[in-house]
């Protein structure tokens, strides 16, 4: 099967010390996930893209929401690299339908 979708992983450590450090931290996980980031681990969030423009788009907005301190890094993999990745310790989230199958049953 080929694979044109693509992951958009974000990985983020902020601090969170002050009352407004923890302000920006919530707003910028609120962020995430109104932008449709789905968590993979504290800290770690994906979201499925369509293309490279959808990369792109994500990108810029992205930047334009990040807090002034801490650090947060994006990367982009292929469906194909994403369905590879090996659990070694743990599970992956049960709840959580995520398959390159076509067609699924719930």
């Amino acid at each position: 099967m080929m694979f044109r979708f693509m992951r958009i992983i974000v990985f983020f450590d902020l601090p969170t010390e002050t009352s407004a450090d923890k302000t920006a931290y919530r707003q910028f996980h609120t962020f995430l996930v109104k932008e449709g980031f789905v968590m993979m681990q504290k800290s770690v969030y994906f979201k499925l893209a369509l293309n490279g423009s959808t990369v792109q788009s994500v990108k810029t907005h992205l930047r334009g929401n990040i807090p002034a301190k801490g650090l947060v890094q994006m990367m982009v993999i292929t469906e194909k690299q994403f369905d590879d990745i090996v659990y070694l310790s743990g599970e992956s989230n049960s709840n959580i339908v995520d398959s390159t199958d076509r067609h699924i049953i719930i």
